[in-house]
């Protein structure tokens, strides 16, 4: 597995499949092709069906009209067998003679790939993929999943995941303060200042979910406009992991270097499900995304309420396993509905799976591992409608107001 660094990505929303995978394609491919006269990009499958509510030609003439004419056509009934997010670069001389044409996937999480090749060019430095395997190791050393994280990636992975934790924090804090309209012919209004407020209101339980539902609320809605956030795995998913941290830190004085060690527990859950299945909503739904999220979260939370491995395990499975099936249907392309309210239950539900598996010793019957496997299958068992084409499901036949 490549490192964690790769999981948790900063940028600009609002998803990572779609605007931030292709804005990349584009800088590389210019790059390469400085003396090009004109550009054409063709988008296939899901990555054309909503690209334009996911804002990717904007990201894509962002980079490439800084040097030439562009030209976008989309193809959103074809798709590539290699995943469904492909497009192909073109860059043409002053003649129309073609110089380069490059197919790339958008995988998920802002990570690119070519048909046949490594998705990265950065080595490998988890030895250990399966989380059985890394539970193992956890229990015969004494030692904790952080650990495992801090073994392969070296200490210089605490400098990265501070700027991580910073950049969650500062799109919690920015989402509270917004009001308004968020972009897009929904017209849907901000609610994370307005369920935070109304949180305050309340007393003991109701005050602490309400609180939950606004951060999480906070960052997704920074994310649908565009703003700075984490891929935690994606874009789509990003409010999850940093609501559950945000409200633990700010309601149990959690030390940063606790919840910095937190977030590398939830990197390895989430880089476990990206090597041995996917992170992305085209190829595999929403449970890859806000489903690895609640996972993610599920972990980290339990690690900071003292969980064994065993326990954190079990969390991390719960997560997971209780969003299989769950599709991806953005309704106009816009990660906006349903998306946003999704973050608000997963942060909820990986809060109630650190409760569940609290009261247990960890012991349990579908292992963590077998989940990503099935979640795997799920997602390629799911019609192309419900994996982020915006066709099916509560997109079909929706009209904004």
């Amino acid at each position: 597995m490549k490192s964690i660094k790769e999981l948790y990505k900063i940028g600009h929303g609002p998803s990572s499949s779609h605007t931030m995978g292709p804005r990349k394609a584009a800088e590389i491919f210019l790059g390469r092709n400085q003396e090009a006269a004109a550009f054409e990009v063709t988008l296939f499958g899901s990555l054309a069906a909503t690209g334009r509510g996911h804002m990717t030609d904007v990201a894509i003439l962002d980079i490439l009209e800084r040097k030439a004419p562009v030209t976008i056509r989309w193809e959103p009934r074809i798709f590539l067998p290699f995943h469904p997010n492909g497009m192909t670069f073109r860059a043409f001389t002053a003649h129309g003679v073609l110089m380069e044409e490059w197919t790339v996937y958008s995988v998920g999480g802002g990570t690119l790939a070519e048909e046949g090749k490594p998705s990265t060019d950065t080595p490998d430095l988890y030895e250990m993929n399966k989380l059985s395997d890394i539970l193992e190791w956890c229990e015969r050393t004494g030692k904790s999943y952080w650990e495992y994280v801090l073994q392969c990636e070296g200490s210089d992975i605490w400098d990265y995941l501070s700027e991580v934790w910073d950049t969650m924090r500062a799109a919690v804090e920015l989402g509270l303060d917004e009001e308004g309209v968020l972009p897009g012919p929904l017209n849907l209004r901000r609610k994370a200042s307005t369920y935070y407020i109304k949180a305050k209101g309340y007393k003991d339980n109701l005050r602490s979910r309400g609180l939950v539902f606004a951060y999480a609320l906070a960052v997704s809605e920074v994310n649908a406009s565009g703003g700075r956030i984490v891929t935690a795995p994606t874009c789509g998913s990003c409010g999850v992991v940093p609501a559950v941290l945000y409200h633990l830190q700010e309601s149990r004085e959690f030390s940063r270097m606790k919840i910095l060690r937190a977030l590398a527990t939830a990197g390895l859950i989430g880089n476990i499900v990206k090597y041995n299945a996917s992170i992305s909503g085209a190829e595999a739904g929403c449970q890859a995304e806000v489903g690895v999220a609640c996972s993610m979260a599920s972990a980290a939370a339990s690690q900071l309420f003292g969980g064994s491995p065993a326990q954190i395990e079990y969390a991390a499975e719960m997560g997971l396993e209780h969003h299989l099936g769950m599709t991806c249907d953005p309704v106009c392309g816009l990660v906006q509905i349903p998306c946003i309210e999704r973050n608000a239950y997963a942060a909820a539900r990986a809060l109630d799976a650190n409760i569940y598996s609290a009261f247990t010793d960890g012991t349990h019957r579908v292992s963590f591992d077998k989940v990503v496997t099935v979640m795997k299958e799920t997602g390629h068992d799911l019609p192309s409608l419900y994996k982020e084409t915006g066709e099916g499901g509560l997109a079909k036949d929706y009209s904004p107001m």
